[in-house]
């Protein structure tokens, strides 16, 4: 029979969220569970910070961005008695299953939560990087590709007036699904990833090639690789080696934030239901996550340490769309 569940948000934020939280509390209230909600990810959880949750606790909620649930990184759960302490927590409220929305990291705590301690776990895939193994899409991305096209596509007019080369930075610290994905929606003439690197050599002669077929300007989608200001790297190079006049952008949080999609809302509400189904099930190890359209529940040992492949036949796109 349905006990008690709690959720909880981890890493950085993301767009859909509280849209995941509300479908977990209504979904899991629908079945018959009591519902918690873990305040700032796993450090709540060692500190206590529990919170009943009914259905009017999640009222208005689907539309905003970030998490009512707050996030915060907390060294003591890396530790082995942080861990002990999470599961005394939740086995004193009668809680036999943690719902953790976030990425690779969150379920690296979680799976070792369950190794450790045997706590339920199931993960719902939230972040803008749409990087996890298991899932065609995270919670979050749809949001972010669209608010950085829409960026994109007024620096684009600027670029079109002023006849500049323009290099915009987007987040994509270990992957580069979104610099990719916004590179074809917004048109780039490239799209500078580190799974497919390109010599200063190539990408001067790549914008010098454009000029000679009548290019008077250009937007090079960067992806924000290990640091933040990369672009600005890379632009003092091509300015040093061709002349070019250019300008550069990064659009750094203003991704994350922001009201979710329709697509991030409903793909956080199908999967937040999923989590309690699975609960019902006694499932646990497992995140739910999307694919071909199906929800679908795939184990940890798929999912913590792997990453989401790169589709690398999208860059001669980029080439080819942007002749």
């Amino acid at each position: 029979m349905p006990k008690n569940l709690a959720v909880l948000t981890s890493g950085g934020d993301a767009p859909g969220m509280n849209a995941a939280i509300r479908a977990v509390v209504r979904v899991g209230i629908h079945h018959g569970f009591g519902v918690y909600g873990v305040m700032r990810g796993f450090q709540g959880l060692l500190d206590n910070e529990l919170v009943p949750l009914d259905l009017r606790s999640v009222a208005n909620i689907i539309q905003r961005g970030g998490t009512i649930l707050k996030t915060a990184r907390s060294k003591a759960f890396y530790e082995e008695p942080g861990r002990a302490r999470a599961a005394e927590v939740l086995r004193a409220r009668d809680i036999s299953h943690l719902v953790v929305i976030g990425g690779d990291g969150s379920f690296r705590g979680a799976a070792k939560l369950n190794a450790e301690h045997g706590i339920c776990v199931i993960g719902i895939p939230g972040t803008i990087d749409n990087d996890i193994a298991g899932t065609d899409y995270s919670v979050g991305f749809d949001t972010a590709l669209n608010t950085a096209l829409e960026a994109i596509d007024r620096i684009r007019d600027t670029a079109a007036s002023h006849e500049r080369l323009f290099l915009i930075e987007v987040m994509g610290r270990r992957t580069g699904h979104l610099a990719l994905d916004v590179g074809i929606a917004a048109g780039a003439e490239q799209v500078l990833v580190h799974e497919n690197p390109l010599s200063m050599d190539d990408i001067c002669t790549r914008l010098q090639q454009g000029q000679l077929r009548g290019k008077t300007s250009s937007i090079l989608i960067v992806g924000e690789a290990e640091k933040e200001g990369i672009a600005v790297d890379i632009a003092n190079q091509i300015r040093e080696r061709s002349g070019l006049d250019y300008r550069v952008t990064i659009l750094g949080h203003t991704q994350r934030g922001g009201s979710p999609s329709a697509r991030d809302r409903v793909l956080a509400s199908k999967l937040g239901a999923g989590a309690v189904e699975a609960a019902l099930d006694g499932e646990t190890n497992v995140m739910i996550g999307e694919q071909g359209g199906r929800i679908v529940r795939v184990p940890f040992a798929q999912v913590v340490g792997g990453r989401k492949q790169i589709d690398m036949k999208l860059f001669e796109l980029v080439d080819i769309l942007s002749s």
